[in-house]
């Protein structure tokens, strides 16, 4: 996963059911620090890792068969 990302939020906090958004970073005091499009314009927000989910739109690339990745 490559970050900043495009993801999907899911979040009830905000209301948030699949909205487009851009992952820029994970804070070590957890949260996620999103950027999202609210009437045509970007704002950033600030959501509680405990309490969301983020699906990445682009999926994992195919790994070859024997070909091991180190992570």
């Amino acid at each position: 996963m490559e970050i900043p990302g495009k993801v999907s939020l899911y979040c009830p906090l905000v209301d948030a059911k699949g909205t487009a958004a851009t992952l820029v970073a994970v804070s070590p005091q957890g949260w996620y620090q999103l950027q999202v499009q609210v009437r045509g314009r970007i704002h950033t927000m600030f959501v509680p890792v405990s309490q969301a989910a983020i699906l990445f739109t682009e999926p994992e690339p195919e790994v070859e068969e024997g070909l091991e990745i180190e992570r």
